[in-house]
C-alpha cells in the first residue's frame, strides 16, 4: 500500500468515527443555549420540513442543530466529500452527493427535491466550499421557489473557539464552554 494510499484509508476510515467521538465530546461538555429559533422549532414540531441552511465554515457542530432525525446534507461529489458524508452517517444524516449547480447538478437537485417531497430536512451551504465566504449563491433561493420549502437559516458560535484549519476556516469550539445555535440569517 502507498503513503497515499494508506492517507486515503485513514482518511476515510478511521478519521470520521474519531471527528465523530470528538465533535459529541465537545456537544456534551458543553452548555448549549438556542437562540431565535422558536420559529424554525414550531415549523419542525408541526412535523414540516425545510432546506436549512448555514455558513461552510460553520458546519463542525451543525449535525446537533438537526431536531427532527430526518435530514440529509448536500455534499461535494469531491474526495473532501466523502470523508463528509462518512463523518454524517455517525450522525444519522444523510447525503445528497453533488451540487445544485454542477457535478451531476440535475441528479443532485432531483434527489434533494424527491427528499424535500418524502419530508426530510435538506442542509446546505450557500456559500460553499470554494466561495466567496458568507456569499449566498442564488441557487438555494431557486430551489426554495421551486419546492415552496422554508430556507431556515442556522449558525453557531462558542465562547471559546478557533479556527481549525485556517484555509478553510472551518469554526471549532472547545470542550467545556458555552455555545450557542442561533436562527440569525446568514442572509442579513
Amino acid at each position: 500500500m502507498s503513503i497515499k494510499q494508506l492517507k486515503y484509508f485513514l482518511l476515510l476510515n478511521i478519521l470520521p468515527p474519531l471527528i465523530y467521538i470528538i465533535v459529541s465530546f465537545i456537544k456534551v461538555t458543553s452548555q448549549i443555549k438556542h437562540i431565535d429559533s422558536e420559529p424554525a422549532h414550531e415549523m419542525w414540531d408541526k412535523g414540516e420540513n425545510s432546506i436549512v441552511c448555514f455558513w461552510h465554515g460553520r458546519l463542525l457542530m451543525m449535525p446537533f442543530a438537526n431536531r427532527r432525525g430526518k435530514g440529509k446534507v448536500l455534499i461535494s461529489r469531491h474526495r473532501d466529500g466523502e470523508f463528509i458524508a462518512r463523518v454524517m452517517r455517525y450522525f444519522d444524516l444523510g447525503a445528497v452527493r453533488g451540487s445544485y449547480r454542477k457535478e451531476g447538478g440535475i441528479s443532485s437537485l432531483r434527489e434533494i427535491i424527491s427528499d424535500l417531497k418524502n419530508g426530510y430536512d435538506v442542509a446546505i451551504t450557500p456559500d460553499g466550499p470554494k466561495g466567496p465566504k458568507y456569499d449566498v449563491k442564488k441557487g438555494i433561493v431557486e430551489l426554495a421557489k421551486l419546492t415552496g420549502k422554508t430556507i431556515v437559516p442556522i449558525s453557531y458560535s462558542a465562547s471559546k473557539k478557533k479556527l481549525f484549519i485556517p484555509g478553510i476556516a472551518l469554526l471549532s469550539p472547545f470542550p467545556f464552554q458555552k455555545f450557542c445555535f442561533s436562527g440569525e440569517s446568514p442572509f442579513s
